[in-house]
């Protein structure tokens, strides 16, 4: 199994990714549901919510197609760790854990795809970038 280690990050990478673009694709196709986000962050208290709205989703949405590429997957992990303590402090804080687990798993991706880069089946390591870099 020591062989197959460095694919491990794929199918995490994948997952997260997929889950981020997913969650977030309709704020980014639809200025309506943007607006919508804008409300529910609006009654969470988050400061200038149409902007945050903007930032978080464009944030969520980009880093998914890092992730998904293998480019940039450290930068893009930060990101996301930002992301998601806000989330988790702001809106799920005391949310039951069913609730609030989504955003944990995506605050544990990131924190993996920070600390591991991007892997063997990535555009980093097609182009020589180092893993340490990535």
């Amino acid at each position: 199994m020591n062989n197959l280690k460095k694919y491990a990050d794929l199918p995490i990478r994948l997952a997260v990714g997929f889950h981020l673009i997913y969650g977030t694709q309709d704020n980014v196709f639809s200025w309506g549901r943007m607006l919508e986000f804008r409300d529910f962050l609006e009654v969470y208290g988050a400061p200038f919510p149409l902007m945050s709205a903007i930032v978080s989703v464009y944030a969520q949405f980009t880093c998914g197609i890092l992730f998904i590429l293998g480019w940039k997957v450290r930068y893009a992990g930060a990101v996301m760790i930002f992301n998601f303590i806000v989330a988790i402090l702001l809106v799920h804080l005391n949310d039951p854990y069913p609730n609030i687990y989504p955003a944990i798993s995506m605050l544990a991706g990131a924190i993996f795809m920070m600390l591991n880069g991007s892997g063997s089946i990535s555009l980093d390591a097609k182009f020589g970038i180092k893993k340490s870099d990535s």
